[in-house]
């Protein structure tokens, strides 16, 4: 028995991911999409956290176990791939692989107030009301999709301050780690993906032709290539 876990990335929730793991799922093998607590329709009393949300991941391998499944391959999407290195560097027994898209690596205290100030409500709701509408929907349940923006916005200047994910820690990553981003992302480089893929032991670069950001816009049968290898 195999097991893929999907995380999601910021602002996102495990339904986003649904898609991926129906074309995943076959005999023998589970596939688990973790919802982040305070996403989608998963309240949470704690601000965000990276910590957290690595919890979350564990909880999940965790779950597994009932299955007989020690190990398992970790997709991350965004901020997911943050989480799933922070897991493979402190709990390597519990990782097979991992696989990241779209994952912003280096965060320093501009980057991240940058980053933080496109987060603002009313600026949304203003610029893109059906981004505003579709966050609604989807952090329903979470508490509002208010409540989220600011949340993620603190998360942001926390990695700022003290980004967990260094090379330093991609150095201790010793399963297979694929990490790949679009050509055309216009959140992550792939100068700054090649640069935490020669940080990896066992690392592999992959750039996704004709592709952007947000995981929608990338074809599914590109995707599933991607993370079933």
């Amino acid at each position: 028995m195999s097991a893929i876990i999907l995380l999601h990335g910021a602002l996102g929730a495990a339904d986003q991911l649904a898609p991926l793991a129906e074309r995943l799922a076959r005999p023998g093998r589970v596939v688990r999409a973790v919802e982040f607590e305070g996403h989608g329709r998963t309240r949470s009393d704690r601000g965000f956290a990276m910590a957290h949300f690595v919890e979350n991941a564990l909880a999940a391998l965790d779950a597994l176990r009932a299955d007989g499944v020690a190990r398992a391959t970790l997709f991350g999407y965004s901020m997911g791939g943050y989480v799933a290195l922070l897991v493979a560097a402190a709990h390597p027994e519990r990782v097979e692989r991992v696989v990241t898209l779209g994952t912003k690596f280096r965060w320093d205290p501009e980057t991240a107030a940058r980053e933080a100030h496109r987060l603002d409500p009313a600026a949304i709701r203003a610029k893109v009301p059906r981004f505003a509408d579709a966050l609604a929907a989807r952090h329903a349940g979470a508490g509002g999709w208010e409540a989220v923006l600011a949340r993620t916005a603190e998360l942001l200047t926390g990695l700022g301050a003290v980004p967990p994910l260094t090379d330093e820690t991609l150095g201790a990553v010793r399963c297979p780690v694929r990490v790949a981003v679009g050509d055309r992302d216009a959140t992550v480089s792939v100068e700054e993906t090649a640069g935490a893929y020669r940080a990896l032991p066992n690392g592999e670069l992959a750039v996704l032709p004709r592709t952007g950001h947000p995981i929608e816009g990338v074809e599914l049968d590109r995707l599933v290539g991607l993370v079933d290898f």
